[in-house]
This record gives C-alpha cells, sequence and structure tokens, in this order.
C-alpha cells in the first residue's frame, strides 16, 4: 500500500483581522488528516497593545510554528516600509526551515506582501484570500501585487473574481469562496449570547455600562494616504459620539502609518471632555466582538467589519472616508465624510431604520471548508511566465 505524504500548509498571520479572516480554514485544515498545519505568526499578532493574537489562537488550540517580531516603533510610512523589509527577511528564513507546499497569504496588508514575496522567489506555491477587491487607499497597491504573485486565488465576491481575471489571471485558478470571516458571523448568529461581562473579561478603559440596551460599535483606522490626517478625523468622531450620548463600545485603531496620531486624538480628547457612554478595547476574540456586531444598533468608522460582517448580519453602518471607497457593498451602509454634524446626523438615521435584510455579497458562512478543500486537494503549481 502506498502511503501519502501529508501537504503541509503553511498560514501566515500578520495582525489581529488576519486571523478573523483565516480562523474557520484553519479549525477546517486542522479535522484533515491527509494536511500537516503550519503557522507563522508576524508583526503585531505577537504584541500586547494590539490584541496579543498569539495568545487567542493558542488558546483556540492551534501550534504556531514560527514568530517573527518584525514590527519597527514610530507607526509612521518609514517604519511601515522597513517593518516590511524586515518582515520579507525573516519570513524567507522561517519558509527555508519548514518546507511548505504551499503557503497562504491574507488581504491586503504591508506585512502580507512579504510574505508573498518570499514564498515567490523560493518557488513555494502561493494562495491569496480576499484578492481582487478594491478599496480606497495604499492596499489596493499591495493586494493587487500580491495577486500578480499569487498562483491560486481564493475571493470573496463575483465582483472580485471578475477583477482578478481581468488583471489577466487564469480563470481556472480563481475560486469563489466567499470571505472566512463571514464564517465567524453566522456562528455568532446562531449562538449571540456573549459568556460573561465583555468589561471584566476583556478590560480596557473607560465607563462601563449595561450593554442590554442601544450600544453602538466604533472602529476607526488610520488612512495611510492620509497619515497626517489622523488626528483630525478621529476627533471630528470622538465628537460625533459624545454628542450622541448612546453607550459606545470603541475599538483600537491597527498598526498602520497615523495610528499613533489616531491613539493621540482618543488620548486627548478624553482629557478635555468627558466621556461617559464610551469605552475603549484593544481587541477581543472574533467570535465575541461578532456577537457584539448580531446586538449592536450600528456599526461607525472605516473597518471593513462593517461592509463584510455587517453586511451579513444586517447592522446599520456609518462608513466614515476614503478607506473603504471602492468595496463593495450591501445596503445596510451609509457614506459620510470626516464631519461631526454629517456622522450624527447619518448616525441618528441608521439609529432609525434598525437592521437591514443579511446580504450574502461576502459569502453565506461556510467559506473555511471551502477553502480548505482548495488547499488540500488542488494539484500545486506554479503560474508560468506570462500568466
Amino acid at each position: 500500500m502506498t502511503l501519502h505524504r501529508k501537504r503541509k500548509i503553511c498560514v501566515v498571520i500578520t495582525a489581529r483581522p488576519s486571523y478573523a479572516r483565516i480562523r474557520s480554514v484553519l479549525e477546517a485544515l486542522r479535522g484533515r488528516e491527509d494536511v500537516e498545519l503550519q503557522i507563522i505568526l508576524v508583526a503585531s499578532a505577537l504584541l500586547e497593545r494590539y490584541g496579543r493574537v498569539e495568545q487567542v489562537i493558542e488558546r483556540d488550540g492551534f501550534e504556531v510554528n514560527w514568530r517573527i517580531s518584525s514590527l519597527l516603533e514610530g507607526e509612521s510610512l518609514l517604519s511601515s516600509a522597513k517593518s516590511t523589509a524586515t518582515g520579507l527577511l525573516e519570513t524567507a528564513t522561517a519558509l527555508a526551515n519548514l518546507t511548505p507546499d504551499v503557503v497562504v497569504t491574507i488581504a491586503d496588508r504591508f506585512e502580507t506582501i512579504a510574505t508573498a514575496i518570499a514564498a515567490s522567489y523560493q518557488n513555494i506555491p502561493l494562495a491569496h484570500i480576499q484578492g481582487g477587491e478594491v478599496t480606497g487607499n495604499i492596499d489596493d497597491k499591495v493586494r493587487h501585487a500580491i495577486t500578480k504573485l499569487a498562483d491560486l486565488h481564493l475571493v470573496a465576491s463575483d465582483g472580485a473574481a471578475a477583477r482578478v481575471v481581468s488583471m489577466g489571471e487564469i480563470p481556472e485558478r480563481v475560486i469563489i469562496t466567499g470571505c472566512p470571516s463571514i464564517d465567524i458571523s453566522r456562528a455568532a448568529q446562531a449562538s449571540p449570547r456573549l459568556d460573561g461581562d465583555v468589561f471584566t473579561q476583556f478590560g480596557g478603559v473607560g465607563k462601563t455600562f449595561d450593554l442590554s440596551g442601544q450600544f453602538i460599535v466604533v472602529m476607526q483606522h488610520p488612512v495611510t494616504t492620509e497619515h497626517d490626517q489622523a488626528f483630525n478625523q478621529a476627533t471630528e468622531t470622538l465628537h460625533a459620539i459624545r454628542d450622541l450620548k448612546i453607550p459606545t463600545l470603541w475599538f483600537w485603531p491597527n498598526v498602520d502609518a497615523g495610528s499613533d496620531a489616531t491613539a493621540k486624538a482618543i488620548r486627548v480628547f478624553r482629557e478635555r471632555y468627558p466621556l461617559r457612554t464610551v469605552h475603549f478595547f484593544r481587541s477581543m476574540p472574533p467570535e465575541d466582538f461578532n456577537r457584539l456586531l448580531v446586538d449592536a444598533a450600528a456599526i461607525v468608522g472605516n473597518s471593513s467589519a462593517a461592509i463584510r460582517e455587517c453586511a451579513y448580519l444586517g447592522t446599520p453602518a456609518i462608513n466614515i472616508g476614503s478607506r473603504q471607497s471602492g468595496r463593495e457593498r450591501g445596503p445596510n451602509v451609509i457614506d459620510v465624510e470626516y464631519d461631526r454634524t454629517a456622522i450624527g446626523e447619518t448616525l441618528r438615521a441608521q439609529l432609525a431604520h434598525g437592521r437591514y435584510p443579511s446580504s450574502n455579497i461576502y459569502g453565506d458562512g461556510t467559506a473555511g471548508p471551502r477553502i480548505a478543500n482548495e488547499l488540500t486537494t488542488r494539484p500545486l503549481t506554479l503560474k508560468t511566465p506570462g500568466q
């Protein structure tokens, strides 16, 4: 009897959003006897101030095979470029040691392109999740560059698939799987009750309040191409939320150029004005965050969660500024500029509207097993020159 070697599938996780977008895939891969799952953690996934995703991953029962501390302090354009270079150097070493059959990279962050380059220059087939999408910042350049490096495209929507093919990729290598983050939304919708008190479990700073009534969620990140405006942009949103006086759960920004200015805006505002209805969190596990979105009256800011997960959940969303300007969206989203009056008026309108019908624009909540099956069973070959 011929024994077949397990396929070594290496997943590189760089930040808290990356884990939310891959966890259901990891769960499906872990359950397969024909797979050796490898996990590399890079950059902010290892840092306490960004929620230390490493602890969540290990608590979920996954083994981390390699850790790469690549993130330079400063959260500026220069530090992002240098962190990418460090990530490339160290990820190349990790892949040379782990010798995977395929490398999986996720979405569009600056750390992600380091993974793509490290795999491509070692002739390791590269699978890209969430390619073909369009947003309003430098992530577009990164995402599309990874598309041209990738050998297999596991995309979230019809529009994304069409865009990848229009970039010259072979249609047979472009698979519409849906977005794995919707899998978590589906599970949260089926079991929406939070286990215990969110303030006791996840800490944070600010006032605590009863979440059995109406509350909103805020996630606002700096825009890399507008990093010098991050302080003022965050301040406008803070004024709008303060004026509304509705219990609010505000999540800390991602590690991007300008995030220091966003954090400074929050600290300065808290010193100048009482925020009796706002509590700030670093992060929380994906399933608990989605449970909050199930019950939230609205989400405010510029996170893709408002576009993806909240489309499926029907949570009203106020999308501020350009960060998500090109992304496909469901009917739950209303766009506004960084203006406290416009934000407040739009938020009141969304609260009055209430929940929207669920949209499957980013999938039906079964992407994880589909992606795992493609990674495990599809023949792994590199693109030939010119493809």
